[in-house]
């Protein structure tokens, strides 16, 4: 009966789940919203269809993944942008960004302004100008931290699949549930002795 008993604990026994989770994520990128498909395990959607839904459900239009798991989406409505993909087995990548971060990707409420002027200290009465960048240096600049940043956040997102409270309160649970069923199998030894 004790071997029956430790043979069907052991195949009750819950193995760790070697599921995955979505990442989806999406950001301005100058002129367009990028964005990122892939997995909490690090495997990136290659290839995959991305589609845009606006807020009331219609599409907007669609495109596709790269190598690294990122697409561009240029927008034309200041409407908000919602990003789903099949990528099956269950999962589904659904992101969404909102109508004023698009609006200001459009430039529709960005008002043109004159470089910003710094006073110095009133004793001295002089005026400092800041010179602007332009256009392309902006967007230069913008797509360096991008790419810079690529890396980061998908370590940010896995960093967060695998030490998440939820695991560890399982791992404690799992635990206890041992010691639990120790200390039944010691009260029947005594029972019966």
């Amino acid at each position: 009966m004790k071997k029956l008993t430790l043979i069907c604990t052991l195949i009750l026994t819950p193995l760790p789940a070697l599921a995955h989770k979505v990442i989806a994520g999406v950001f301005p990128a100058g002129e367009a919203i990028e964005g990122e498909l892939g997995f909490s395990n690090g495997d990136m959607a290659v290839d995959q269809e991305v589609i845009v839904y606006g807020l009331d459900g219609a599409e907007l239009g669609r495109t596709v993944t790269d190598a690294d798991g990122f697409f561009l989406f240029t927008p034309t409505r200041p409407v908000a942008h919602t990003f789903k993909a099949d990528l099956g087995a269950g999962h589904v990548a659904d992101v969404t960004m909102p109508a004023d971060e698009v609006a200001d990707i459009l430039g529709v409420e960005a008002e043109a302004s004159d470089p910003p002027v710094l006073a110095a200290p009133a004793e001295s009465g002089a005026t400092i100008t800041v010179a602007s960048l332009s256009d392309e240096e902006r967007a230069a600049i913008a797509k360096i931290v991008r790419d810079e940043t690529r890396p980061l956040r998908r370590e940010i997102a896995a960093y967060r699949e695998h030490n998440d409270l939820q695991s560890i309160l399982g791992g404690i649970g799992y635990i206890i549930g041992l010691f639990g069923i120790g200390f039944y199998v010691a009260a029947r030894k005594k029972m019966t002795a």
